[in-house]
């Protein structure tokens, strides 16, 4: 017998009100604002900090595999099978043949990376479930302006082709670092990627916008958009509506209210 009641799913994952686009997913839950509220709190350190990040990125992961990776049906007989010859489990599973690369980008993605490459190890064939590293940095100008990223080194595998690429990267601020990642993907690497899904804990206006004009195909989740440098106006419209006169970043493009340095406090090296 066939089950109809899981044999298709129209799950996403609730989200703000936006204007920023089809690809933005800002999500609604108040729950992980909670936790991220404590994470981004003055008074709180490690390990704290650390507990924090995992729940975030383990919830975020969740939600991203469910509402963006390849669905298949299934027929799985469970342990009431040695009983009953009914006992088949028959509807949607995320696809186990899915080819998928996590990018750690050292150092505040380093943590997140691996946080979602434990998960595809358990949802998808580990076979086809990979894990790259690059190591950059913020590159500014004489008055401190984030000018675009400098690489330092990386450890990448070759082929990307039809593999969805996920970079989960906590402060989307700039999209420096996000942009060179995704163009060496684009440019240099072996295959043409099924997707790339950048995954943040908080992204600015400013990011949104310079990922989308570089980028137009990447898809965006994070937990929190933060505007907190614009004027109260524009605070009071639907994020969107008033983008270029939106601002998340200060000076030195450092994301307000944002959490500070979370690679430095993750790594307790303030350097």
């Amino acid at each position: 017998m066939v089950e109809t009641a899981y044999t298709q799913s129209r799950f996403r994952g609730p989200e703000i009100p936006h204007l920023y686009g089809p690809n933005v997913h800002l999500l609604d839950d108040p729950l992980a604002w909670s936790l991220l509220a404590t994470l981004c709190a003055r008074e709180t350190g490690q390990p704290h900090v650390g507990r924090l990040v995992r729940a975030l990125y383990e919830k975020l992961a969740q939600i991203v595999l469910a509402a963006e990776f390849p669905r298949t049906k299934i027929s799985v007989p469970t342990r009431m099978a040695v009983k009953s010859p009914e006992a088949v489990y028959r509807g949607l599973a995320v696809a186990r043949d899915t080819q998928v690369v996590t990018v750690g980008i050292a150092r505040a993605g380093t943590m997140p990376s691996q946080i979602v490459y434990d998960l595809l190890n358990e949802v998808i064939d580990p076979a086809l479930a990979r894990q790259d590293h690059l190591f950059m940095s913020r590159s500014t100008d004489a008055e401190g302006k984030v000018i675009g990223a400098t690489w330092h080194d990386a450890k990448i595998g070759r082929d990307v082709e039809e593999r969805i690429i996920l970079l989960p990267d906590p402060m989307g601020a700039t999209g420096s670092s996000i942009n060179s990642a995704i163009t060496h993907y684009k440019t240099k690497l072996e295959g043409k990627p099924r997707a790339f899904i950048t995954m943040h804990l908080i992204v600015t206006p400013e990011f949104i916008r310079n990922v989308q004009k570089e980028h137009p195909d990447v898809i965006i989740y994070a937990w929190r958009l933060d505007r907190g440098l614009s004027k109260a106006d524009v605070l009071a419209t639907v994020p969107g509506t008033r983008w270029q006169e939106e601002k998340g970043l200060d000076e030195h493009q450092y994301i307000v209210p944002g959490a500070g340095g979370v690679g430095e406090i993750l790594n307790n090296a303030w350097v």
